[in-house]
């Protein structure tokens, strides 16, 4: 009802044919759903930027939400720093002095309890967990660059063409399932051979 109600409103001929009239055109082709959802969903939500991600990371990075979230996850988690390290927001592998302090400074505080798999964390398993991300940004580094994707424009022009060869390839789908069951109107029935009797 509500997505009806915006519908009308929404376009400046359904309004004036509503204000005037007092009547809503059932029929009409916002009201079957074929609008603009992109739009729709602009309205309701704003489009988010990289500066947007960016000054969420500022924001975030050594707030009071952030302390939560590293406590919680050290306490979901008990102490497992490669868990810990991928379900906190906004950090990568260059962090993790400053997350050990921080949880090291809740133990010492006795917000949350010492777990042997904090304490007692090998160097081998550090330097893995390091190596590893450092690959991961290596491989995403490369991808980008396969890509084309220098900035947000390059994305959303990269989101664009991938949307128009899904469109061409739904469209060359529907071309042959139409050539093979839509132009056979002949094929439909059965064929019944009379026999001749002897």
């Amino acid at each position: 009802i509500l997505g009806k109600a915006y519908a009308v409103l929404s376009d400046a001929e359904q309004r004036a044919v509503y204000d005037e009239q007092g009547t809503v055109d059932e029929e009409g082709e916002a009201l079957r759903g074929e609008r603009d959802w992109q739009e729709y969903w602009r309205l309701l939500f704003k489009k988010i930027t990289v500066k947007d991600i960016e000054d969420f990371e500022k924001s975030y990075k050594d707030s009071e939400e952030e302390l939560a979230d590293i406590k919680a996850a050290y306490m979901d988690f008990e102490g497992d720093m490669d868990r810990i390290m991928e379900s906190v927001l906004c950090v990568d592998y260059t962090d993790e002095p400053r997350i050990r302090k921080i949880i090291e400074k809740a133990i010492d505080s006795g917000e949350v309890p010492s777990y042997k798999g904090f304490v007692k964390e090998s160097k081998q398993k550090m330097i893995a967990r390091k190596r590893r991300a450092e690959k991961e940004a290596r491989e995403a580094e490369k991808t980008k660059d396969e890509l084309g994707l220098g900035g947000e424009d390059d994305l959303k022009a990269l989101i664009q063409s991938r949307n128009k060869d899904r469109k061409k390839e739904m469209d060359d789908f529907l071309a042959q399932l139409e050539a093979k069951y839509g132009n056979n109107a002949k094929k439909g029935g059965k064929k019944t051979a009379a026999k001749k009797g002897k």
